[in-house]
C-alpha cells in the first residue's frame, strides 16, 4: 500500500496556514492607510477582494489538508481549482496593478503569497495525477480479480 500524499504540498499548506493571518493583517492595515487616496471603484474592488480571499482561503486550506492527508481526490481537486482560479489571479492582480498604489511591504507579502500559491498549484497537480493513476490501477486490479472469481472452473 503506497502512500500517495505529498510531503512538499503538506509542508507548504502548513506554512501557509501560519502565513495567511499575517498576510491578512498586513493587507488590511495597509488598505486602511491608503483607503482615503484610492478611487471609489478601487475601494469597492479591494474590499470585495479581501472578503473573497478570506472566505476562499479558509475553504481552500481545509480541502488541501483533507485531500492530501486522507488521499481524497475530490477534495484535492477542489483545492487545486480554488488555488488556480480565484486565488492566484486575485493575488497577481493585487501584486501587479499599479492603480492600487502598492506599498513595498504589501508587495513583499503578496510576492510570498503568490509563491505559496504557485508552488501549491504545481505540487497539487502532480499529486492529484499520481493519486488518480494509482486509484485507477487499483480499480482495474479489483475488477480483474472479481472477473476471475466469477469465471467457471474447467473440468
Amino acid at each position: 500500500c503506497e502512500i500517495l500524499s505529498s510531503l512538499p504540498l503538506q509542508m507548504s499548506l502548513y506554512f501557509n496556514v501560519y502565513f495567511f493571518p499575517l498576510w491578512w493583517l498586513i493587507t488590511v492595515a495597509i488598505l486602511y492607510l491608503k483607503y482615503p487616496v484610492l478611487s471609489d471603484y478601487y475601494k469597492f474592488i479591494l474590499v470585495t477582494i479581501m472578503i473573497l480571499v478570506s472566505l476562499t482561503e479558509l475553504i481552500r486550506l481545509y480541502l488541501g489538508y483533507v485531500g492530501n492527508l486522507l488521499e481524497k481526490v475530490p477534495e484535492l481537486a477542489g483545492f487545486w481549482l480554488l488555488t488556480l482560479l480565484p486565488q492566484l489571479p486575485i493575488i497577481l492582480f493585487l501584486l501587479f496593478n499599479e492603480g492600487l498604489k502598492i506599498h513595498s511591504l504589501e508587495r513583499a507579502v503578496h510576492i510570498i503569497f503568490a509563491t505559496f500559491l504557485s508552488f501549491q498549484v504545481l505540487t497539487a497537480f502532480f499529486t492529484l495525477r499520481r493519486m488518480v493513476n494509482t486509484l485507477a490501477i487499483r480499480f482495474r486490479l479489483t475488477e480483474f480479480h472479481c472477473l476471475e472469481e466469477q469465471r467457471p472452473v474447467p473440468g
